[in-house]
């Protein structure tokens, strides 16, 4: 294998990235393997690590190394509240604010024809059966505010319409600490048409 083959693999790996390209990725490949060997090395158990142990929670799907998450197994959690987000990302995100303690179920993606993730692929009977657990009265639909999100909210309120669980959607609207002038126009009719 050539010097050349063996750099271009690791550049090429870390492409894999999101958001990083060509440039971003050969300026990591160098610092690495210039000015911290070690660094590399760390980076490569971890990911090494994280690839082989880091499964899916049984209960709500996101990743953990065990059967269930921390956040599943927490008794001092409501269980009447079940939040919906497409990301452990999202969760992690929500989890940050500490203002939301019941318990989360994490689609792993949204809906989206070209990419081959329709409801069945999201785990909606999972979801369902979920929430319809006899314990959970309101679902909270925390998707993004894509039209991806946006699909998948409407298509999530659709199927758990049948039931007799409330499903709310989060709020959204102009965010702290912003000007009105600065704030584009779709965010501001959501504004006003969700004020309290």
């Amino acid at each position: 294998m050539s010097d050349a083959s063996v750099l271009d693999g690791l550049i090429q790996a870390l492409r894999r990235l999101p958001g990083v390209g060509v440039k971003s990725a050969s300026r990591m490949a160098y610092h690495l393997l210039q000015h911290d060997r070690d660094g590399a090395m760390v980076l490569s158990n971890a990911l090494q690590q994280a690839a082989s142990q880091v499964g899916h929670c049984e209960r709500c799907n996101t990743f953990t190394v065990q059967a269930l998450c921390d956040t599943c197994r927490d008794e001092q959690r409501d269980a009447t509240r079940l939040c919906v987000v497409e990301s452990p990302a999202d969760q992690s995100a929500l989890e940050r604010t500490s203002a939301y303690k019941g318990f989360y179920f994490v689609l792993m993606g949204h809906i989206s024809p070209l990419d081959g993730m329709g409801p069945k692929e999201m785990g909606l009977q999972k979801l369902i059966d979920r929430a319809c657990d006899g314990v959970v009265t309101e679902v909270i639909l925390a998707t993004n505010f894509t039209a991806e999100g946006e699909a998948t909210a409407h298509v999530l309120t659709e199927a758990l319409k049948r039931s007799q669980i409330q499903v709310t959607r989060l709020a959204r609207g102009v965010p702290v600490g912003s000007e009105l002038e600065y704030v584009d126009l779709g965010t501001i009719a959501h504004a006003l048409a969700d004020r309290r």
